[in-house]
């Protein structure tokens, strides 16, 4: 009888420490900012931030600008960024294509600080927000095809993606979803760049990891879709 309680004891333990498991459904997941970071740098993961998180040029010397449009272009990237990341898969995309490049700029910024972005960013989620964007793409009309990338945050598109997308006539075009991310919920933000353009047609979107971001994965992707040969 003891050795039996003894054993019903050790269940009982082992089945309460388990629903404190770390992989418990109750845990909170982490929201997959966009992870500040140089060109230079390899693990998708890391945290650390850079001196200037949200614009990796310096602004005092800015060099060729890489979202000066391309006279009698066709195709467009359009993108959000916040750490980098996401602007170096859009001019590896537009370097390939020789698209025209239009990076989308909220009116007012995202705080540079990674924890208090991620606070932000859950709280426009939570209320279906429209972050109002600082500049418009010109000569709309001209484009045919639409690359639309965004980091993944909080296991989506931001809300400024949709605030892009409601933003313009989509009708005869075709929209191509792309995104970044850390490790999870690349398949989904895809989709919902779709889902916010009903009225294009699109092509197969691509989600890279930060080290992953080279011209021969990009290519390679392009050339899949057709856009390039």
């Amino acid at each position: 009888m003891k050795k039996y309680l003894i054993l019903l004891m050790m269940a009982m333990t082992i089945t309460m420490f388990g629903a404190c498991s770390p992989e418990d459904e109750n845990e909170p997941e982490m929201p997959g900012i966009e992870t500040p970071e140089t060109p230079d740098e390899e693990e998708p993961g890391d945290q650390e931030e850079p001196d200037n998180p949200d614009n990796p040029d310096d602004p005092n010397n800015p060099g060729e600008n890489p979202d000066t449009p391309e006279s009698d272009s066709k195709i467009l990237v359009a993108y959000f960024s916040w750490g980098g990341t996401t602007q170096r898969m859009a001019q590896e995309i537009a370097n390939q294509t020789g698209a025209d490049l239009f990076r989308i700029e909220p009116t007012v910024p995202y705080p540079t600080d990674y924890t208090e972005c991620t606070e932000v960013a859950l709280e426009e989620r939570d209320n279906d927000a429209r972050p109002a964007i600082a500049d418009n793409v010109e000569n709309w009309e001209l484009y045919d095809v639409i690359f639309i990338g965004s980091p993944v945050w909080w296991h989506t598109a931001p809300m400024i993606i949709a605030t892009f997308a409601e933003s313009y006539d989509f009708s005869g075009k075709t929209v191509v979803p792309f995104c970044t991310y850390s490790a999870t919920y690349r398949d989904e933000t895809i989709a919902r760049i779709a889902e916010l353009t009903p009225d294009a047609a699109h092509l197969t979107g691509e989600g890279l990891t930060s080290g992953r971001i080279n011209a021969e994965n990009v290519g390679t992707w392009l050339r899949e879709i057709g856009v390039i040969e």
